[in-house]
């Protein structure tokens, strides 16, 4: 692997939102409704792309988890 392949990899956010959100059979589209932001955000994330921290508080908000459950969801 290039180092900027290695540096590509360690800036992705590293989440568990798609297997929570398949754990909660919620649908993409479900979950970017409750959360506020589009399917296309949604999707962005679960490939691990990174996103502004307020985005990070609604998917987590809209996940049923609460701010101090953070980790569960972003492991930053």
């Amino acid at each position: 692997m290039k180092i900027r392949d290695e540096m590509e990899f360690f800036m992705k956010c590293l989440n568990r939102v798609k297997g929570i959100r398949e754990s909660k059979l919620m649908s993409k589209s479900e979950l970017a409704r409750k959360a506020g932001v589009s399917a296309l955000t949604v999707d962005r994330i679960e490939r691990g792309e990174s996103c502004r921290l307020e985005t990070k508080r609604k998917i987590i908000l809209a996940l049923g988890y609460s701010l101090d459950d953070k980790n569960k969801v972003f492991q930053d």
